[in-house]
């Protein structure tokens, strides 16, 4: 059986996000995975390699001003050396994110990520949750609390630490990382039968 291969690059400007990181690579490490946190404003060349060779890549940053952070952005720029190569091609592909807000334009960070991932040919994996906490019978407690379909989106009060990212956004995150290894584990399955 082979064991696929997650990594999730991810920034993270106050500790919020590395919660949410660590909260994916823990789910995609119970689904089977090997798996590797990637603070991609300290990347090296031994962590581009990792990417490289990994099934899926992860991203993930705070929302800041409606979109990735700069140290992400950085990265995604650096990563257009892999795109002329199309290193990354037939990868798969998710993101997370996190903002003070309950909107905070999240699904902005998340469209960005998915269209790095389309440039590098990689096969994007959504969330696959129904909304929650959005009934009469739901509670804040739901997984996909927020109600986002694209990947993993996380609220924490702009006032508080990492330690008050929302209980529910942590185990989506969890969630997340078991789906994309998961399907890399079925993608890669496939690529030995075929």
């Amino acid at each position: 059986m082979t064991t696929p291969v997650v990594s999730i690059a991810f920034h993270s400007g106050h500790g919020h996000t590395a919660v949410l990181a660590e909260a994916v690579r823990s789910g995609a490490v119970e689904a089977g995975a090997q798996a590797h946190l990637i603070n991609v404003d300290e990347i090296t060349e031994e962590q581009w390699a990792v990417l490289d060779a990994s099934d899926a890549i992860v991203f993930g940053s705070p929302t800041y001003m409606g979109t990735a952070s700069g140290a992400f952005h950085v990265f995604a720029e650096a990563s257009s050396k892999r795109w002329f190569g199309q290193d990354w091609k037939d990868k798969l592909a998710a993101g997370f994110t996190n903002s003070g807000s309950k909107s905070g334009d999240k699904l902005h960070t998340l469209q960005f990520f998915q269209i790095l991932a389309a440039q590098h040919g990689m096969n994007w994996i959504n969330l696959g949750l129904h909304p929650g906490w959005n009934s009469s019978t739901a509670a804040e407690t739901d997984l996909n609390r927020l109600g986002v379909f694209a990947g993993a989106a996380a609220q924490t009060n702009i006032d508080e630490g990492p330690e008050a990212v929302h209980k529910a956004d942590i185990a989506t995150a969890e969630h997340l990382g078991r789906r994309v290894a998961e399907a890399a584990r079925v993608f890669a399955l496939g690529r030995v039968a075929a």
